[in-house]
């Protein structure tokens, strides 16, 4: 009977701890989450594909494209002028710049002057007896022969015999010594070869100017260049009479220019080629920054994109039946600063424009 009783309580143990052990269990296990589907929202843009112009950038300074350093090639004190020679002084062209003091010279070309009448008029008699025939236009050259005025041509000679009788008499050599003089007098005087302003100014009134020395800079103000570099892989696109867009560094204002000339030398260390834009307007100023684009040849049935859509630079993501994601391959055709030109996608195709954030 004790045996019996035992066992029941043995088995009743077994049973009971086998219950609180279920009952731990089931406390101790976590219900599975139920995770909600989330629909991601992304940006695309529709593929047209058309013709896209290749746009080169550079950016240089403006120079003027008339542009003159003066420098004196007389020697002498340098006078007032109705306008002063200074910085930011314009002068219309022909108007005098410089004025240097001529006095001295001026009277040493007028000894020369008179010094070369009195030999026409000492060979008159001679004419008149040996060349009767060459009289009157040595006579009609001494009637135009002016103290105050250029001095005229010497007449033609009719013969190699009356050449040598007028060059015996030392008159060609006087006649061009006086030419040399007279070409000389007129450098006193410095005159503006075209309209523009005075940029530098090194003298001023009361200077004694010497020979070569500099006395200032004058430029147009009316038309620039500028220089840019542009790749060799695109030279060949670039032809005189392109047209270029520039703009100031801020992107607000646009000036229209066009490539006047392309040098014909590649720079060896960055292989490139100059070329050079000539632009007008009234607002541009000499030492400008200026931004040049410049159309150098046209991709035909192409996409332009953001750099930064594509993919080791060969594939961009395409949205599919408004809900996959594929990744497609293109052909890169030129990559600019920020845009990249490919080829290689359909029309009406949807590209994304945006990053997928990937976490749930």
């Amino acid at each position: 009977m004790r045996k019996i009783i035992l066992a029941i309580l043995g088995v009743g143990l077994i049973a009971g701890a086998m219950y609180v052990g279920n009952i731990l269990v089931e406390k101790n296990q976590k219900a599975k989450p139920i995770f909600k589907q989330k629909i991601k929202t992304v940006f695309v843009e529709v593929v047209e594909n058309k013709d896209i112009p290749v746009i080169l950038t550079a950016s240089g300074n403006l120079i003027a494209k008339n542009k003159i350093a003066l420098f004196s090639e007389v020697q002498g004190v340098l006078k007032s002028s109705h306008k002063a020679f200074k910085a930011g002084t314009r002068f219309a062209k022909g108007e005098t710049l410089l004025n240097i003091n001529s006095d001295e010279f001026y009277a040493s070309l007028q000894s020369q002057k008179s010094n070369l009448q009195n030999l026409v008029i000492a060979i008159l008699p001679d004419l008149r007896l040996d060349f009767p025939n060459d009289f009157q236009k040595w006579e009609r050259f001494l009637e135009g022969f002016d103290m105050n005025s250029a001095t005229p041509a010497l007449p033609d000679f009719s013969s190699d015999k009356e050449k040598y009788f007028v060059s015996g008499r030392g008159i060609i050599t006087a006649y061009y010594t006086v030419k040399n003089l007279e070409v000389r007098y007129a450098k006193h005087e410095i005159r503006a070869p075209f309209s523009g302003v005075i940029t530098e100014a090194l003298v001023h009134p009361g200077t004694l100017v010497r020979l070569g020395q500099q006395l200032g800079e004058f430029i147009d103000t009316s038309v620039y260049e500028m220089e840019v570099s542009i790749s060799t892989e695109y030279a060949r696109f670039v032809k005189v009479g392109n047209p270029v867009v520039l703009s100031n560094f801020e992107k607000s204002t646009q000036y229209r220019g066009k490539v006047v000339r392309i040098n014909g030398k590649v720079d060896q260390e960055s292989q490139t080629i100059k070329v050079f834009i000539e632009v007008q307007h009234a607002d541009l100023k000499e030492g400008m920054f200026l931004e040049a684009s410049l159309v150098a040849k046209t991709i035909p049935q192409a996409f332009e994109i953001s750099r930064k859509l594509l993919v080791e630079n060969q594939a961009v993501y395409l949205v599919k039946n408004d809900s996959i994601l594929t990744l497609t391959s293109v052909q890169p055709m030129y990559f600019g600063a920020e845009k990249v030109v490919i080829k290689g996608l359909s029309n009406q195709a949807k590209l994304l424009t945006q990053a997928v954030p990937w976490c749930f």
